[in-house]
This record gives C-alpha cells, structure tokens and sequence, in this order.
C-alpha cells in the first residue's frame, strides 16, 4: 500500500476550487486541504485529455513528497508553483542496480531507494522524480529535487526532471541533484526553453537531447571535478545552447578541476555564450567520453570579475573507445565560434519552429494591481489589464484565488498581497497593502 501511494498518489477532491467560476485556476493543489487536491499527481489526473489550450494548476507553498507523471495525453499543463524556495516537489529515489557486495553498507545504501528494489518503497516507480510526456508543458516557481542526491552526494543516477516532449517550458524554476539531475528529451527535433532557472549537480548533470536554450540561468556545481552537460544529439539542428549564463558552485567545486561537458553519445552540441564563470573551469573546458561532438564551443566567456577568459586551452581533439571492438575512435572539434555564429544561435531562430512556438509569452508577468483599500472585511484593488484573475495572499499564506477586483478577509495576520494571473497562469508582479 504504501508505495502504491508513494507512486500513484490517487486524487482527492477536497473543496470548491475545480470548476468554480470564481477561481482563475482549473485547480488549486495545497497540502493543508485548502484546495482541490492535496498531491499534485491527483491535479494532473484530472486534467482532460488532448487539450489544446492551457490547463491552469496553481500549486500552494509546501513540501510534495511524491513522483509526478504528466502522460501524453495530458498537453498544455500549466503547473504553476506559489514561491520557487517554498513550493516543492521532491522525492528519495534512484536507479541503482542490485550490488554485488552487500558488506560494506556504506557503498550500498542507494539500494534502499532504488526503483529496482523490490523491497524499496519506490520500487517499480519511474526513475525520476517528475517525468514530463505531455506536449507544451509550462512551469514556474517550483522546486524539483531529488533527495537521494542531494543527501548522498553520490551516485548512481538520480533525476529530479526528465522532461520528453516538445515544447516544454521552465520559467523561475530549481533543479536539485548530484548525478544526472535533468535529462532533456531524446528526440532531436524537440523543443525546451528555460529562462532564469537554477540547475544543480555534479556529474552529467544537464544531459539528453534536443534543441534546448537555457537563458539567463545558474548551473551550479557541487564537487571537485564536476562536469555539467553529457548530450546525445543526433541530427539536432542547433543543440544545447546557453546564452547569458553563470556558472557556479560550492568550495569544492571551485578547485580548477570543473568540465563544461562531455560528449555522450551520436553527435552532440553544446554551445555556452556570454556565460560569467564565477568559479574557475580547467584550462582544457571539455572530457572525452563515448563519441567525438559536432560542436563544442564557447563564445564571451568572461571570469567573475568580467574580464574576457583566455579558451585558447581548450579541447579541440577527442577519442573514445568501443567498450565491445576496443577500436578507437579519435576526432575533432572547434572550442570557440565567431560573433556572427553566436549571435545566429538565438531564441528567434531556435524556438518559434513551423508552429510559432513562442513561450515568452507566457513569461511575460503581468504589472502590480493598483489602489489597494481594506474596509469592513473586504481587500479591494484595481483591475489590470489582461489579468483573468487574481491570487490573494496574507503574508506568505495563499488565502484565495477570485476572477473578481476584491476578496472577503475577515481578519488580517501580517500584511495583505494580490497579484494578477494571465491568461497562461502566470503570476503577475505583486503589491503589498
């Protein structure tokens, strides 16, 4: 029973928010049972199949303990989260398999939590902990962590996201792990854009497939001679690029031994542009690992202080060896591309595809709420433009959604806030009475 529960969490109705015309959101997820489910699981279930317009999930501050599935036939789940800090999706688990040597506990102990496990209370769970198969996918303001990472400080694999669809979106959103912490989609033609994100781990920690651009976000490192990216590009036509980037990471990270990537498998791309190196990366940048890359490069690479960073050092020769012929295979590969390259290797020409594609817009907040009044029990303000609705909070506590200017409080604890939600969900800018 209890890793059914672990793994399927099935939906509870707990209020009026589904389907209330008052409420912006198609649900409202909340641990506490002030909303229409208390797991975030039992959100997405109730999502109709085959959408083609936005479905609206707000998700309360609090700690969900569980594995998320969006299947395929959930598209356009809008999963927006309260606070990044404070709304969390989490679980313990990994993909390890049975040890040979079960003597020395201290090796072994990532059997506890494995999914292969039949003892394990994830077992038989997906090996990660959200796994994203429904097309046009947008989510903000959370937090996907995987604990057996984060506390291990070890492998074997652990993925907080593995994210196979197209035109998947992540806005404000935190990435937590050691080893493999997000693994992209697997098809070459597929679509991700990732905008002010925080992305964190050790060891192949931004790895997959895809044309993916990360902008304006951090991948922080948490180890001596971490390696960020493992991609398998096929055919992709631009690959991983990240543009406006930091990277970081903790003290041990900050040794000199920190790799920008490896190549994993058919012919990968990685592109890093106008990225701020806040820690050093070793003079070489790149590893060999299972094949040669199309394209691994850098361009505007500055250190902390801003100054242009020397890449004259970097990798341009690879090999690796067939782990069943033994042949080795050696190549080549530029470590740098031009202003004009770089600056073809944009949004514009990576994401809007034949579709139009164009998530920005649902990034896009909209402004504070004006004239702000309480009087006799009523919160009351102006209306913004665009807005479908509203999020009313009392200091940090989310205390209601309304499609209406004014909410009904009876009694005020610390400080009243409203913001607005457009069209796509997304929480406006916030104004503090």
């Amino acid at each position: 029973m209890k890793k059914t529960l672990l793994c399927m969490m099935a939906a509870v109705c707990l209020t009026a928010y589904a389907g209330n015309e008052s409420s912006p959101y198609h649900a409202v997820v909340a641990q506490d049972g002030s909303g229409d489910y208390k797991t975030v699981q039992a959100a997405i279930d109730a999502v109709p199949d085959g959408r083609t317009e936005p479905w609206l999930i707000l998700v309360k501050n609090g700690r969900y303990n569980e594995q998320v599935v969006v299947p395929k036939s959930k598209t356009y789940v809008h999963l927006i989260g309260q606070d990044r800090d404070k709304t969390v999706i989490h679980m313990n688990l990994n993909v390890g398999g049975q040890p040979k040597d079960t003597d020395n506990r201290a090796k072994v102990s990532f059997w506890e939590t494995s999914v292969h496990n039949p003892k394990s209370p994830v077992y038989k769970c997906e090996g990660t902990v959200v796994m994203v198969r429904g097309k046009n996918f947008y989510t903000e303001n959370i937090s996907y962590i995987n604990d057996f990472g984060v506390l291990a400080e070890n492998g074997p694999q652990a993925l907080a996201m593995s994210s196979q669809a197209d035109c998947a979106a992540f806005y404000n959103c935190k990435f937590q792990s050691f080893q493999d912490t997000w693994m992209t989609v697997t098809n070459d033609t597929c679509r991700h854009y990732v905008k002010n994100c925080w992305i964190e781990g050790a060891v192949d920690y931004f790895y997959g497939s895809g044309d993916v651009l990360v902008e304006n976000s951090t991948f922080y490192n948490v180890r001596s001679g971490s390696v960020i990216v493992a991609p398998c590009h096929g055919n992709a036509k631009y690959g991983y690029v990240f543009r406006d980037c930091t990277v970081d990471g903790n003290d041990l990270a900050a040794d000199g031994r920190l790799k920008l990537g490896r190549p994993w498998h058919n012919n990968p791309k990685t592109a890093y542009i106008n990225t701020t190196m806040l820690i050093p990366v070793a003079a070489d940048g790149w590893n060999n690992m299972g094949t040669i890359p199309a394209l691994f490069a850098e361009y505007g690479s500055r250190d902390k202080k801003g100054n242009l960073l020397d890449l004259s050092r970097r990798k341009t020769d690879y090999e690796h060896t067939n782990r069943e012929t033994g042949v080795k295979t050696t190549g080549s590969c530029r470590a740098t591309i031009t202003k004009e390259e770089a600056d073809a290797l944009i949004y514009e020409n990576i994401i809007p595809g034949k579709d139009g594609w164009n998530p920005r817009i649902i990034m896009q907040r909209l402004d504070k709420p004006g004239r702000l009044a309480y009087e006799d029990g009523v919160f009351s303000w102006g209306a913004v433009k665009d807005a479908i609705g509203y999020v009313v909070m009392d200091g940090d506590e989310l205390i209601g959604t309304t499609t209406e200017t004014s909410f009904a409080v009876k009694k005020v604890k610390y400080a009243l806030k409203v913001c607005a939600v457009s069209r796509y969900g997304t929480l406006g800018l916030k104004r503090v009475m």
